[in-house]
């Protein structure tokens, strides 16, 4: 009988969500002026994300976070993901996977005092911080549920005075601390429903984190959820992944040769190692932007360009390994809310960082792989926005990465133009 109840209750308020909702779309169609792109879009997936029988709490917060249509990636994982089945996911940056396990963890998860639920494990710390963040952004109306990130850096007595006296159902976090603090039976992951890993290949392919990954998962009930996401999954850890699963449906969207960016302009330009400062100071003069991300290849250059930025005046900030946890989550805190317009960094932020309002990705150093520069230059025109790529050429070794990057994805990039039009990046 109290199961009659809930539905219908359930229902109820579905219904109200339908009336208010009515009048929601407008509003976000107004904000994307990309009516076209849209169009083609939205015929693709004309189902809301209502379509998924969602909480309804979870639609309300989908509403307020400005979503319309589910990605592609979201409309072939969430279905089969809130019924709790095993998941392997891979699909290009800027498709939506992290708000695929988020709201499909959300959706399961019945709070229990006391007990943690869900396990998500990444490789970064930021990503950790990111991820956490989305649970927070997409749990607003769901009160109950608490969400607390762990990594290394921090004192790990605050954890566990954090999982003593305010246990959360779901944590985020590095494998290195979850594992510490799993020896230490400080974090009980005897009741995890729910175990996740995104940008599952950085943490499979590295051994010692792949180690740190198997502990934690064997801590965990043999009867569970296991998800794994990225935007690069070799045909060899595809396998290694599957080991962890149980008959896992596996998603590729858009398999390696059309992981092609949409709507990401790209360009090379030729020039010797000495000459790229000046170029840059005219790339930043001549193009418009809403933010840019430098990428530079070791934490002394991108102290050291960065350095050389401020004193031209640029509104630039650097975030590199060499900082302090702390005093990189502030910069990254500070850019993503746009105090500062020009982000360098190292691969650091290179996966998985997701900040809106970056339009410009440039290369300054030729990153060492095709999978790197992919990860790179994802960080512009995130999921379908506009965005400009450049990338230096300053050796031979720069030119073959470029090469391995243009048929590995077979995308055809050619050198920059003198004029560039704003309107191919810029979004109108």
């Amino acid at each position: 009988m109290g199961e009659n109840k809930d539905t219908d209750a359930y229902e109820e308020e579905l219904i109200d969500y339908e009336e208010e909702d009515e009048k929601a779309p407008d509003s976000v169609a107004a904000k994307t002026n990309g009516e076209s792109v849209k169009k083609g879009y939205v015929g693709i997936h004309s189902s809301g994300f209502r379509d998924f029988l969602l909480k309804p709490e979870l639609l309300r917060a989908i509403v307020d976070s400005g979503f319309e249509h589910p990605s592609e990636v979201q409309h072939e994982c969430i279905p089969q993901a809130i019924l709790g089945m095993d998941v392997i996911c891979q699909a290009k940056s800027g498709m939506g996977k992290t708000a695929v396990f988020v709201l499909s963890t959300l959706q399961q998860i019945e709070p229990v005092a006391g007990q943690v639920a869900a396990l998500v494990l990444c490789h970064t710390r930021e990503l950790a911080y990111q991820i956490c963040h989305e649970f927070e952004r997409f749990s607003t109306y769901l009160p109950d549920i608490k969400v607390a990130v762990f990594y290394g850096g921090v004192n790990i007595k605050i954890h566990k005075d954090l999982l003593k006296n305010e246990c959360p159902h779901i944590v985020v976090g590095t494998p290195g601390r979850v594992l510490a603090l799993a020896r230490d039976k400080e974090l009980a992951l005897r009741n995890v429903r729910h175990f996740i890993l995104d940008e599952c290949d950085k943490m499979l392919e590295s051994l010692d984190m792949r180690r740190d990954v198997q502990e934690i998962f064997k801590m965990t009930p043999h009867d569970k959820q296991v998800m794994m996401f990225s935007a690069t999954l070799s045909k060899e850890i595809r396998p290694v992944c599957k080991k962890f699963m149980q008959d896992p449906m596996e998603i590729y969207v858009d398999d390696e040769a059309k992981l092609t960016l949409h709507g990401l302009v790209q360009h090379y330009i030729k020039l010797s190692e000495l000459e790229k400062n000046r170029k840059l100071n005219d790339l930043l003069d001549a193009l418009d932007f809403n933010q840019v991300v430098i990428f530079v290849k070791s934490v002394s250059r991108a102290a050291e360009l960065n350095k050389l930025l401020v004193e031209c005046n640029f509104p630039s900030i650097c975030i590199h390994s060499g900082m302090s946890q702390e005093e990189r989550l502030t910069r990254y805190k500070n850019f993503k809310e746009g105090h500062k317009r020009i982000l360098v960094a190292t691969d650091l932020v290179g996966r998985g960082i997701d900040i809106e309002r970056v339009n410009i990705v440039i290369n300054y150093d030729m990153p060492d792989s095709a999978d790197t520069y992919l990860h790179r230059v994802g960080r512009a025109g995130r999921f379908g926005t506009k965005g400009l790529a450049i990338t230096f050429v300053a050796s031979a070794s720069d030119s073959d990465v470029l090469n391995q990057v243009q048929e590995r994805f077979e995308v055809d990039i050619k050198g920059l133009p003198e004029q560039i039009d704003t309107s191919t990046y810029m979004p109108s």
